[in-house]
């Protein structure tokens, strides 16, 4: 590698994000990068040049450990839409101006959907401009909803995370001679694949969630208090797992039936909450039986202490592959990652044409839901266990874990 190289961070963060970052950080720099910069708040912060010297902050062997371990987005991240290319070419212009001045050959963005919109449209310029600058986006979400991949790096480890504390409150359920029912809301805007995984928790020790419901079917409300109802007359415990963007026949998020304040942000999506709040409500007004609602919210996204060792593996991997992409000169890419077998679990990264990912939401196939929609099958379950496997002990420092973190105030 002769130029410089800008890496980002996107979207919502991961327990494994991090260790993208290391991968594309480690690959280039063994690759000969003179300069390996990195964006203060992705594209947002470039366009304000706010950027670092990565070499200053991530100085030795165990600082690529830590990180690697480190939840949530070192560099910061941002929710930024750029405008289209023929509404904005001033904001094009600024941000290639500023590539230009640090001499970027390579660029690189961590991140999801909205995420690889943006590298569809940096190389999209480039080329019409004719400007010799590679983009490639690297994968990132805990919604595992980004087409043409197998399956997203923050995935297994947010699936793992979901199943476990699952195990967790479906014990503490069992405490008293009492009926209850507990709803746990799981994030998941039009994908029910963190929902699902909540399917992991059925074991020889765990029965597992009773219902699970994903926003892929449409949800009825009176329906669903019936079978509440059925089951917490054969049980004393009752636990549902359901995704926060369920939605009625008629196209609604249940959790707009209730007075939360929906804040949208730049991409036009609703920030959801409060369905199992809503329904855990209404079940205990038509039922009469003890209730309660869960949400594990952000904590769900960056559970490092229970990161999948496959998955934080993974995620370095394609960390390092988008490097080797762009050294080989591709760009407007995204790499992806191609499942070669299940049993034993062989996976190998590849790379695809990014205009044929940005924008398009990867959902739970129909197949994969029981037919009354209210589980999802064996074909779900052995696609998910493998990537929960294994896992990388965190660098504990008196009794807690140790990350680290951006110290130095932007520039």
């Amino acid at each position: 590698m002769k130029g410089n190289v800008i890496v980002g961070q996107s979207g919502g963060p991961t327990a494994v994000i991090n260790s993208s970052l290391v991968g594309v950080y480690k690959t280039a720099k063994d690759r000969g990068a003179k300069k390996i910069y990195g964006m203060l708040h992705g594209v947002q912060g470039l366009l304000e040049e706010k950027v670092v010297d990565l070499s200053e902050h991530i100085r030795n062997d165990l600082d690529i450990e830590l990180l690697k371990r480190t939840p949530s987005s070192y560099l910061g991240s941002c929710r930024y839409k750029l405008p289209n290319i023929a509404d904005g070419e001033e904001t094009y212009k600024k941000i290639f101006s500023i590539l230009k001045k640090l001499e970027i050959e390579y660029f690189f963005y961590i991140g999801g959907n909205d995420s690889m919109d943006t590298i569809k449209k940096l190389s999209d310029y480039a080329m019409i401009r004719g400007i010799d600058i590679r983009f490639i986006g690297v994968p990132k979400t805990i919604d595992n909803d980004l087409a043409a991949t197998d399956h997203t790096p923050g995935y297994g480890s947010a699936a793992k995370y979901i199943s476990s504390i699952l195990k967790e409150v479906i014990r503490d359920g069992l405490v008293y001679d009492q009926k209850n029912v507990t709803i746990v809301e799981i994030m998941g805007r039009n994908a029910g694949w963190l929902a699902g995984a909540a399917a992991l928790a059925r074991c020889e020790d765990c029965e597992g969630p009773d219902m699970i419901f994903l926003p892929e079917i449409d949800f009825d409300i009176d329906c669903f208090i019936e079978r509440v109802d059925k089951i917490q007359r054969e049980k004393e415990s009752v636990v549902i797992a359901l995704s926060e963007g369920i939605k009625l026949p008629d196209g609604r998020y249940v959790c707009e039936l209730t007075d939360y304040a929906q804040y949208v942000d730049a991409f036009g999506h609703k920030l959801l909450a409060g369905t199992a709040r809503f329904l855990a409500n209404k079940a205990a007004k038509e039922i009469g039986c003890k209730t309660r609602a869960i949400e594990f919210s952000t904590l769900q996204r960056c559970a490092s202490h229970i990161v999948s060792r496959v998955d934080i593996t993974e995620a370095f991997q394609v960390g390092g592959a988008a490097v080797k992409a762009a050294f080989e000169g591709e760009s407007g890419k995204m790499i992806t990652l191609k499942r070669l077998s299940n049993d034993p679990y062989q996976c190998t990264t590849d790379i695809y044409d990014v205009h044929k990912i940005a924008n398009v939401e990867k959902l739970v196939p129909r197949e994969w839901i029981n037919e009354d929609g209210t589980y999802v099958t064996s074909d779900f379950i052995n696609y998910v266990r493998p990537l929960i496997q294994a896992e990388l002990t965190p660098i504990m420092v008196d009794g807690l874990p140790r990350h680290l973190y951006y110290k130095e105030k932007m520039k």
